[in-house]
């Protein structure tokens, strides 16, 4: 976790193209310092925020979009939906991130998502906001999350780029 400066806040608004809404932490830096994960509130302007981490790294950001449009969202998902072990895994992760994510609220901010009846949507929603653990949506958000707490989507990502450099 890294301290939130003028400069870096206005490093992160640079990356995202805006001012960033409930910005909580940059959660993960780069070896140069930069920022690649930031940690937003779960709950921004009285709506429910499920992500919790956010990658703005344009690098990486860009190596998953090319993963997603070649499809590699489904592939992972055929081997989920193949494993046990996988889908068992894939639970697990998305509970450990309810947990994080419920851990960061404080007091005011969690009776404000009571009086505004959001606590199903923070509370049953996984990574990527996803309410079907067994599912996978976004790479993005899942190899965020990864970056912070190690999980099983960004454990396969990296093993598939582990294999795409071993072929190269």
């Amino acid at each position: 976790m890294v301290k939130i400066s003028t400069a870096m806040r206005d490093q992160v608004a640079a990356l995202l193209g805006r001012e960033p809404r409930g910005l909580r932490e940059i959660s993960v830096t780069n070896d140069k310092g930069a920022p690649q994960v930031i940690r937003v509130a779960s709950l921004v302007d009285d709506k429910p925020f499920p992500t919790l981490y956010w990658l703005i790294d344009p690098g990486l950001n860009y190596r998953l979009d090319q993963l997603e449009a070649g499809g590699l969202i489904k592939r992972l998902q055929r081997q989920i939906d193949d494993s046990d072990d996988l889908q068992a895994a894939l639970r697990v992760d998305h509970l450990s991130y309810i947990s994080s994510r419920d851990s960061h609220i404080d007091a005011d901010e969690r009776q404000r998502i009571a009086d505004l009846g959001f606590q199903l949507v923070l509370g049953e929603r996984g990574i990527g906001g996803i309410a079907d653990f067994s599912r996978i949506r976004c790479l993005h958000t899942w190899y965020a999350a990864h970056l912070v707490v190690p999980n099983t989507v960004g454990a396969l990502v990296d093993c598939y780029w582990q294999e795409q450099a071993a072929s190269t």
